[in-house]
């Protein structure tokens, strides 16, 4: 598959339990955010990519069970994970999205591989929208070359590893439209407000009968209705300063961007 979707996911979490397999309207949590990359356009095919952890065994029989592939991959490295999906799938190009974002929006994830498409760019990444509505878009050979460039496992917070060196030729998602512009917006599944947050929105949909909703749908909701949105904006800033304390650049040789 030359344009690929990889849901980066374990079971294994400790501020909220298994929150992959948390269940809204009858659904885990990863099975509402499986059916929403499906309706992405550009990609080529779906990717989970979990451990190798027997405890992971259940993430890859839902993967079966939705008929996406998986890749099972090193659990704390989660660049190696990728490079292993990489290979195995032939994957150019892909697009992440964490287990965590529930909700990620597939007119996003299209806007990316668009992108690529026009300028080939190495790492396109998605700011000024809601947290979770989008991660990463990553070329196959910039990852492969950060793999081989980097002195550590522990790769949760990848992205300075594409920014920060000055070897890789990086970009921000293009055409967002205005309308999807809500950095105020949290939606990323990390605290039990955050589950709520979706409980409430999956199951305000699901009510009216809408599967398909989009992000534009999702803030015209939280527009109206601006109490659902502080159930989780409290957790953000704590979000950003426990990312802001795992970010760090090892290199495995000292050099000029060392």
């Amino acid at each position: 598959m030359k344009n690929a979707i990889f849901i980066t996911v374990r079971t294994s979490s400790t501020r909220l339990p298994q929150k992959c397999l948390l269940e809204i309207v009858g659904k885990p949590t990863i099975v509402h955010l499986i059916e929403r990359l499906k309706r992405v356009r550009l990609a080529d095919g779906i990717v989970l990519c979990t451990t190798t952890n027997p405890e992971d065994d259940v993430l890859c029989h839902i993967a079966s069970k939705e008929g996406i592939a998986f890749f099972r991959g090193s659990e704390q490295d989660k660049l190696e994970r990728w490079r292993g999906a990489v290979e195995k799938y032939d994957v150019e190009f892909f697009v992440t999205a964490d287990g965590d974002d529930v909700l990620c929006e597939p007119e996003l994830i299209d806007l990316c591989f668009a992108q690529y498409r026009r300028t080939a760019v190495d790492f396109i990444e998605g700011k000024e929208i809601p947290c979770g509505a989008f991660t990463y878009g990553i070329k196959a050979s910039a990852l492969k070359k950060v793999c081989e460039i980097k002195d550590t496992e522990d790769t949760e917070m990848m992205w300075v590893y594409f920014t920060k060196t000055g070897m890789f030729r990086c970009a921000q998602l293009e055409d967002v439209p205005d309308v999807l512009r809500k950095p105020e917006i949290r939606m990323t599944l990390d605290y039990e407000e955050d589950f709520q947050f979706f409980k409430n929105i999956i199951e305000h949909f699901a009510a009216l009968g809408q599967k398909d909703f989009t992000l534009r749908d999702m803030l015209s909701y939280l527009e109206r209705h601006p109490e659902v949105v502080r159930i989780n904006q409290s957790r953000q800033q704590e979000f950003l300063d426990n990312q802001k304390k795992k970010t760090k650049l090892i290199l495995r040789t000292e050099g000029p961007h060392g």
